[in-house]
C-alpha cells in the first residue's frame, strides 16, 4: 500500500463519519480512527461508486413526453405509498453487503410471512470482512424484502417492510 492510498483511505474514512476502520493486508495493518465520531453523517459521496447508487428503485424508463404518460405516472405511485405506509421500515445501520442466510447453504433467517420479534436477526450485512448480525428493531409480520441477496446497501437504506399490527 503507498502513500497515496493511505491517504484517501484517511479522507474516506473522516468523511463517512466511521469512528473506526481496521485494515490488515499481508504485510501492513492499519487501523484509523476518527475523533469526530459523527457516525449518522455516512454520505453517498464519501461511499465508493458502487454504493452511491440506490439499489432499491426500478430503473427509469424512456417515455414519449405528452400529458397522457406525465398523468398516469403519480396515479400508481399514489396507491403503492398510501399501501405501504402502515409498514415499518428496518433500515441498514450501515453500508456494505447484505446477504439474507448465514451462509448459501443455509436457510433465510427470515422470508415474507414470518413473524419477528425485537432483537431477533433478520439478516447479515458484510463490511470489510466482518459479518454483522442485523436484529429487527421492531415486532411484526414481515411483508416485503426490499433488497436482493449479496447487494451492496447503503446506510440507512430500507431492508425489509414489516407490519406491526
Amino acid at each position: 500500500m503507498n502513500k497515496k492510498e493511505i491517504e484517501d483511505l484517511i479522507k474516506f474514512v473522516s468523511k463517512s463519519g466511521v469512528s473506526e476502520v481496521s485494515l490488515e493486508l499481508k504485510d501492513v495493518k492499519i487501523t484509523i480512527k476518527n475523533a469526530q465520531k459523527v457516525i449518522e453523517h455516512v454520505v453517498a459521496q464519501a461511499a465508493p461508486a458502487a454504493y452511491a447508487q440506490p439499489l432499491h428503485h426500478a430503473p427509469v424508463q424512456a417515455a414519449a413526453p405528452g400529458p397522457a404518460s406525465a398523468a398516469s405516472a403519480p396515479k400508481q405511485d399514489a396507491p403503492a405509498a398510501s399501501d405501504e405506509s402502515k409498514y415499518v421500515a428496518v433500515k441498514a445501520p450501515m453500508i456494505g453487503t447484505f446477504y439474507r442466510s448465514p451462509s448459501p447453504d443455509k436457510p433465510n433467517f427470515v422470508n415474507v410471512g414470518d413473524e419477528v420479534k425485537v432483537g431477533k436477526v433478520i439478516c447479515i450485512i458484510e463490511a470489510m470482512k466482518l459479518f454483522n448480525e442485523i436484529e429487527s428493531e421492531v415486532s411484526g409480520r414481515v411483508v416485503k424484502v426490499l433488497v436482493d441477496n449479496s447487494t451492496p446497501v447503503e446506510y440507512d437504506q430500507p431492508l425489509f417492510l414489516v407490519d406491526p399490527s
